[in-house]
């Protein structure tokens, strides 16, 4: 068993080390410009948050670590998912490549340092409570399935009493600001077209948590909306 899992891990360390410290880094890299403090405030902040969040879920729950390590694999990915979850990922590197484009053109004019200031809090808050949904999610897994080899169950505490899906909330959060910090308003039009995938890939997996997950019907019935508390 042990030397089964080692291609995971190593996959999983290359995908760590690609997705945190090489991702985050994408607007510097293409602008060419090192010494923009914004870009600088996001890498931070975004290795931060996955590092933490990481490092807990690890104690909590270590094998949410494998799962999300192997989830390409997981033969019960629904069909719709194998698309729009390779889409959330594409898209989340378009918003920071057209940041970097945009600063390397100068095509949009800078916003004053009070409004990037207030956009990077916003995205320290998206991305914490994202990570407060991992954290406090056994089954936060990579794609949308039924574990039931995992004993799936319905999740109700931490974020999960407010909203049915605050992983997704968070994340949406963090990406309506990432244009705002980077003075970018071209970075809108990839961010547009994420949250588009992000609000259809989260009702399609409400549809199928009520269908085929115990207890979720009942419990959407007491924590009513899926993403946008008030709204839906």
């Amino acid at each position: 068993m042990a030397a089964q899992n080692k291609p995971v891990i190593w996959r999983a360390i290359v995908q760590m080390v690609i997705v945190v410290f090489i991702g985050p880094l994408i607007p510097m890299i293409i602008s060419g410009d090192w010494g923009w403090w914004e870009g600088w405030a996001y890498a931070i902040a975004s290795i931060l948050a996955f590092v933490f969040s990481r490092l807990i879920v690890a104690r909590k729950h270590p094998d949410l670590i494998a799962e999300r390590a192997r989830f390409m694999q997981a033969k019960d990915t629904k069909p719709w998912d194998k698309v729009l979850a390779p889409l959330l990922g594409l898209g989340s590197i378009l918003i920071l490549a057209v940041a970097g484009l945009d600063r390397f053109y100068g095509w949009s004019s800078a916003f004053s340092t009070g409004v990037n200031i207030i956009a990077l809090v916003g995205i320290v808050i998206g991305y914490g409570f994202s990570s407060w949904a991992l954290v406090e999610n056994r089954f936060f897994s990579g794609t949308v399935r039924i574990q039931t080899e995992r004993g799936h169950h319905v999740v109700s505490t931490g974020p999960y009493r407010i909203m049915r899906h605050p992983g997704y909330a968070g994340g949406l959060l963090g990406y309506i600001f990432i244009p705002i910090l980077f003075n970018s308003v071209w970075a809108f039009v990839p961010t547009i077209l994420l949250v588009i995938v992000m609000v259809t890939r989260t009702a399609l997996e409400d549809k199928t948590l009520q269908v085929e997950l115990p207890g979720y019907k009942e419990y959407a019935k007491k924590t009513r909306y899926r993403l946008f508390p008030g709204l839906w």
